[in-house]
């Protein structure tokens, strides 16, 4: 298990909605690309939500491991050790199921984390001039087939789609995603 302090960046795999079950099980909103990966996972930590993908400072990250999960109804039931009945699974409602970012599984090239894009920084390089469009703010995924980057802008909020297509660089590290949007796209919205 990889030690964990106020430091620690997490990748959040779900959010815990509610008991499930008689057992202790919760019923939690998937949060990753990757929910087959929650069978080679036991051990996660739980987390208290707050901006920054950071633990509460009230409520320090907490080791837990999963006995059991399957995939329900668009989302995810967890069993934990030690939740045995629904008033243990009603305690857990509302806490992060996370991982520490060091143990991410390695992506492709021109691939990306959702908790990575946020807060980037949206630029249109189709003309002439590069033209900042805002800063991303979330990534809706269950729009359709390609995923939707929801991004601030000065004048509201505006949609684009995150598609291959369009996308020229990916600089994470310093918090910019450049793509050549097709003409009015960003005047839809």
């Amino acid at each position: 298990m990889v030690p964990v302090d106020e430091q620690t960046e997490w990748t959040w795999l779900a959010r815990i909605k509610r008991p499930q079950g008689r057992r202790g099980e919760v019923f939690a909103e998937i949060l990753t690309d990757y929910p087959e990966k929650f069978t080679e996972r036991q051990q996660v930590w739980l987390l208290s939500e707050r901006p920054g993908n950071k633990a509460n400072n009230d409520s320090a990250p907490c080791a837990a491991e999963i006995t059991n999960h399957w995939l329900h109804k668009g989302g995810i039931v967890l069993h934990f050790a030690g939740s045995a009945s629904i008033s243990d699974a009603e305690k857990l409602a509302g806490l992060v199921v996370a991982i520490p970012r060091s143990e991410r599984m390695p992506l492709g090239e021109d691939e990306a984390y959702i908790g990575d894009l946020t807060e980037c920084e949206l630029v249109d390089v189709s003309g002439n001039e590069p033209v900042t469009v805002g800063h991303i703010a979330d990534v809706d995924r269950s729009s359709g087939p390609v995923a939707l980057l929801i991004v601030d802008s000065p004048r509201g909020e505006v949609l684009v789609p995150f598609a291959k297509s369009y996308l020229r660089k990916l600089d994470l590290a310093n918090k910019r995603v450049e793509m050549a949007l097709p003409e009015g796209l960003v005047d839809l919205n």
